[in-house]
């Protein structure tokens, strides 16, 4: 028999063994669930050799005969002194190091990855020369001063320090109040854009069930004469 037969059959499996969750928690869901979280962590220990480790510190090690690669894997088991009260501070020292670096390098990226976008935020609510007013009302007013508005509404929300109160307060929070409903639209799109990417896995996963699957069965049922 075809070995992409048996591919085929496990798949669909597993397949309807996790979605037997959809009905209630049972034996048969947490299994595959066992599986495929197993699965996840022995590829990702094989990648973790091949894609960085492999590449990175042993062939350097070895073949290109830096031999003070050797400290790393030494530093990186002073990680686990966190277990241990009387030399805790081993793994602490290595946190700081590497949380330290990790900061350093973020304030490289944070200027050259955000500068441009704060720049790209000031925006020309006035009429050019030569626009008419249909290239007006769609290029400006409907772009520039709509981008303008939401940033600045929905930066004062986040003013938490000014009281509202005064004429100054009292605009400043229906400009807030006005950037909360922003934030709520944003954060609905994103919601409903992490509802559709569910939807989408499991439209593939019904187009395997329905299509690969039991679209090969009926060849076999054919061919036996069913």
């Amino acid at each position: 028999m075809n070995p992409d037969v048996y591919v085929l059959w496990a798949a669909a499996i597993a397949t309807l063994g996790v979605y037997t969750i959809l009905h209630r928690e049972n034996p048969i869901s947490r299994l595959f669930e066992h599986i495929f979280v197993g699965l996840s962590a022995g590829y990702l220990l094989v990648a973790t050799w091949t894609l960085n480790l492999e590449g990175k510190w042993w062939a350097p090690m070895i073949h290109e005969r830096r031999w003070y690669w050797i400290f790393a894997p030494i530093v990186g088991f002073l990680f686990y002194f966190i277990y241990s009260r009387r030399l805790a501070w081993l793994a602490r020292l290595v946190m700081g190091l590497f949380i330290g670096a990790a900061s350093g390098t973020f304030f490289r990226q944070f200027f050259p990855l955000f500068a441009p976008q704060v720049t790209a935020s000031f925006k020309s609510v006035r009429a050019q020369a030569g626009m008419n007013l249909q290239e007006f009302f769609f290029s400006v007013v409907l772009q520039n001063w709509l981008f303008v508005i939401i940033l600045v509404t929905v930066l004062s929300y986040f003013f938490f320090s000014v009281p509202h109160e005064g004429r100054f307060g009292r605009n400043l929070g229906r400009a807030s109040l006005v950037g909360r409903w922003f934030l709520m639209i944003a954060f609905g799109a994103m919601f409903g854009n992490t509802v559709m990417a569910r939807l989408s896995l499991f439209i593939g996963r019904m187009s395997f069930l329905l299509h690969d699957w039991l679209g090969s069965l009926v060849p076999w049922f054919a061919h036996r004469g069913v």
